[in-house]
């Protein structure tokens, strides 16, 4: 049993890691376990944890099991957590309570918890204490080795945790079982170094550490050959890529190589303000493969809360690098992240907040009343704000953000645009997909469109998607 420790997790060292090609194995005897069996898996959080979730089901795959869409015809079960929010917190545990009468009806059902929420110590001395009938927690770091944890399990019938909190290395040649057969997400680096005094990333994903670049390419050169249309380039932080790898290879060098693998999409999620240069910016301008399309997280345009925040740029920093962006990316579109109610922010600095939306104009925006995460410094700020004023402020800023948004997409009426269709729509069967600035479009289409990038002449517009109809004469 390894138990987490958020002191271990926050040390980092100038220690070189290693990239592993061949540290995954499925044990002989694990290799049909899995035989007439079914597995479960929910996911919450981001883009890398969908994409941790991919590799999951392929080890799974590899022993044998079968994926089931409902959760009581599983024979094991695994959620996939995130750290970043109380809220996710919250959704898990109350999630827990329907295992639990599954688990009391068949005690068989083996439960599994994984990710972000793993590494937390204080999460996972919980769940030891607690909740005693879940079977397997396991974390970010060994991910590759849950057919090992899987055994170790079944030998004992306890329960099964291995969490490390290391600064990590970089695993190669697991295997993943995409949810798409059109749109990949591809991993570049992993962790962050950042140390933003209100996020628990760094302590749930380690130290920042870069893919080599050969494996990337690699990776989109296959995926090319498959048949994709598009690639997400994926990281805590992507615009830092490469700066551990001791050779000059930047996050210019890796757009300007995936570009040229001849992919017809690329994006990339998620971008630091600090570390968004100008090279970067041309290399995007360059190439029409590179979507315009940039999420560019502000957090507070108040320059106190961003000090506070640990963030290392000012709003007019900022702002300058949205202006740069803009006049040199034609037709990109820009979205952002915001937090209110961050400890200290009076009404002036909320003020000051709104004041960067109404100059930027963003294209949409995720926003959250601040969420304290235990062991992180801006946990132990004081915060003097009632649930009313913080829940005002969200209604507030999420007015002006709709406001722009829906502003934004009347562009877009009468305009003929290329989307990616890529799975049918919850409304009315039609088909759904996305633009280059990843604005939603609905069209009524034959399904023989999916997996295309057509032309699309938009006739509606709302505040979160667009309705269109195939533009045919272009």
């Amino acid at each position: 049993m390894n138990l987490p420790n958020l002191k271990e997790a926050k040390i980092r060292t100038k220690e070189q890691i290693k990239i592993i090609h061949d540290d995954y194995k499925v044990p002989t005897k694990m290799k049909t376990i899995g035989k007439n069996k079914k597995y479960f898996i929910k996911t919450y959080g981001c883009q890398m944890n969908v994409h941790d979730s991919e590799n999951i089901k392929a080890i799974l795959e590899d022993m044998n099991f079968t994926e089931t869409f409902e959760m009581e015809n599983a024979d094991i079960i695994l959620l996939n957590t995130c750290a970043i929010r109380e809220n996710a917190h919250n959704k898990l545990f109350g999630f827990l309570g329907r295992v639990k009468h599954l688990k009391e009806n068949n005690p068989d059902i083996i439960c599994v918890i994984c990710g972000c929420m793993s590494q937390e110590e204080s999460v996972v001395n919980d769940i030891k204490s607690k909740y005693k009938w879940v079977d397997i927690v396991f974390g970010t770091h060994n991910l590759h080795k849950f057919p090992n944890i899987l055994e170790e399990f079944l030998s004992k019938k306890s329960q099964e945790i291995e969490v490390f909190s290391i600064e990590g290395n970089v695993y190669e040649n697991i295997p993943v079982k995409r949810d798409s057969k059109y749109k990949a997400w591809v991993n570049i680096m992993y962790g962050c170094d950042k140390f933003c005094t209100y996020c628990i990333v760094p302590y749930t994903r380690g130290k920042q550490r870069s893919r080599r670049p050969l494996d990337i390419i690699s990776e989109v050169e296959s995926l090319v050959n498959d048949g994709y249309k598009e690639v997400t380039l994926l990281g805590q932080n992507v615009n830092a890529y490469g700066k551990d790898l001791k050779i000059e290879y930047t996050m210019t060098n890796l757009l300007e190589d995936v570009a040229k693998t001849g992919i017809d999409r690329i994006r990339f999620v998620t971008s630091h303000p600090w570390d968004f240069n100008d090279e970067m910016i041309d290399v995007i301008a360059k190439y029409p493969n590179i979507m315009p399309y940039i999420h560019l997280p502000l957090q507070s345009g108040s320059n106190k809360i961003l000090k506070l925040m640990g963030r290392r740029y000012t709003k007019e920093q900022y702002i300058e690098l949205f202006n740069k962006i803009k006049e040199k990316v034609k037709g990109v579109a820009i979205t952002t992240d915001i937090i209110v109610a961050f400890p200290g922010e009076t009404e002036q600095d909320f003020n000051d907040t709104l004041d960067v939306v109404n100059t930027c104009k963003f294209d949409s925006a995720f926003t959250f009343i601040f969420s304290p995460r235990v062991g992180t410094p801006a946990a132990k700020m004081k915060n003097n704000l009632t649930e009313k004023e913080k829940n005002n402020r969200l209604y507030k800023l999420n007015e002006l953000i709709n406001k722009y948004a829906l502003e934004k997409n009347k562009e877009y009426l009468g305009k003929t645009v290329k989307v990616l269709l890529e799975d049918f729509s919850e409304k009315d069967g039609k088909l759904m997909g996305y633009t280059d600035t990843m604005k939603l479009i609905n069209v009524k289409a034959d399904k023989k469109y999916l997996g295309k990038i057509v032309d699309v002449k938009i006739t509606d517009v709302k505040t979160w998607s667009m309705d269109g109809k195939i533009d045919k004469r272009v």
